[in-house]
């Protein structure tokens, strides 16, 4: 029986849930678009801003889905509740505690789903469109798509001019250190290919290595470093944090940690990832709380609303602390995990008021 009415409490939770999310994205998508009519140009039209806003999607789907998560499980648990079905559970012999299983186990799928979505269709699909979009604002493909990128490789500091899609560099430069900091050389290479072995293939090379007893120039048509710098973690340079999944920003936080770099900004965004997934899972726990208060016999409207204030405030306090925990130089694991734990405290003792 209590399978039956998990079964029966989950496809009311996931339905509302997915037309919230629906009429989320809708808006989303549409306010997405019209920001990029600002910045059509050459090959970037219409037809490919609403490529690039098809392909942000999943990404603004992973975003809101605990704001969605809220207000779907207000609604399909809150119509439960005004029809009495909930009443009749309890009559029945559940107690709020296994009510809370219940529901949670739904919460749990939707962690999951919520996890496969910001693990392996929204970072991909997001930094394809905006590499697209970058190409298409150039003009033809092989554009400069950004003026330059710093990478550290040990004592080694590799300024590239020019950065394209496939890892094909113009102009590299490369500034090598000694122990004490000293200026050991200053290298050039016209261009730059990273092979399928990670190595660097740099044509038309100049060095100028700095000796105890003067300088001395080294000259090369085609040359082979071996710097710690592959293509996957390149491209990871080059994206946003928001276009790299948990693996990617785990493996470029160990890089810029092995090169005593600042790397916040991606703890930041790794932890903020991690919470936001976490916290799907608790918002229908929170709303079957609301559910026995005064929302049981309140408007679909008035649930609606509680909905959209305590998902909004989740949102914008995730933000919020975000970007500060950054400004001030906070932890970001506990500046990310805070709104959840909050969630959580205030979660509970909703149910612990609930006779």
């Amino acid at each position: 029986m209590n399978g039956i009415l998990s079964q029966y409490m989950m496809r009311s939770i996931v339905a509302s849930s997915a037309l919230v999310m629906i009429v989320l994205l809708a808006l989303a998508g549409l306010f997405e678009f019209i920001a990029e009519l600002e910045d059509l140009q050459n090959d970037y039209e219409a037809p490919a801003a609403i490529l690039y806003t098809a392909l942000r999607l999943p990404n603004l789907a992973f975003e809101m889905m605990p704001v969605s998560a809220l207000i779907g499980s207000l609604l399909g648990l809150g119509a439960l509740a005004a029809n009495s079905e909930i009443i009749v559970m309890r009559s029945a012999g559940l107690s709020v505690s296994r009510l809370a299983a219940m529901v949670g186990l739904t919460g749990l799928g939707l962690l999951v789903f919520t996890g496969l979505i910001g693990e392996f269709i929204g970072p991909p699909l997001d930094l394809y469109a905006r590499n697209m979009r970058a190409e298409a604002r150039s003009g033809q493909e092989d554009e400069q798509l950004g003026s330059s990128t710093w990478v550290r490789d040990g004592n080694n500091y590799l300024n590239l001019q020019r950065v394209g899609t496939e890892f094909e560099f113009g102009s590299l430069y490369v500034y090598r250190f000694g122990e004490a900091n000293a200026l050991e050389s200053i290298a050039r290479a016209d261009s730059a290919v990273i092979d399928r072995n990670d190595r660097w293939q740099l044509e038309d090379f100049h060095e100028t290595r700095f000796l105890n007893d003067g300088v001395r120039v080294e000259e090369a048509d085609v040359t082979i470093e071996d710097f710690d710098v592959d293509a996957e973690l390149l491209g990871r340079a080059v994206a946003k944090p928001s276009s790299l999944s948990l693996r990617g920003l785990r493996g470029y936080i160990d890089y810029l940690r092995r090169n005593a770099l600042d790397a916040r900004a991606f703890e930041t965004e790794l932890w903020y990832r991690v919470s936001r997934t976490f916290s799907v899972m608790v918002m229908p726990v929170l709303a079957l709380a609301f559910v026995f208060g005064s929302l049981r016999s309140g408007s679909t409207g008035g649930r609606l609303l509680i909905g959209v204030i305590i998902g909004l405030s989740y949102y914008l306090a995730s933000e919020m602390l975000a970007n500060s925990g950054q400004v001030f130089d906070l932890e970001p694991a506990l500046v990310s995990w805070l709104p959840s734990i909050v969630l959580v405290v205030v979660t509970m003792a909703a149910l612990a008021r609930i006779r």
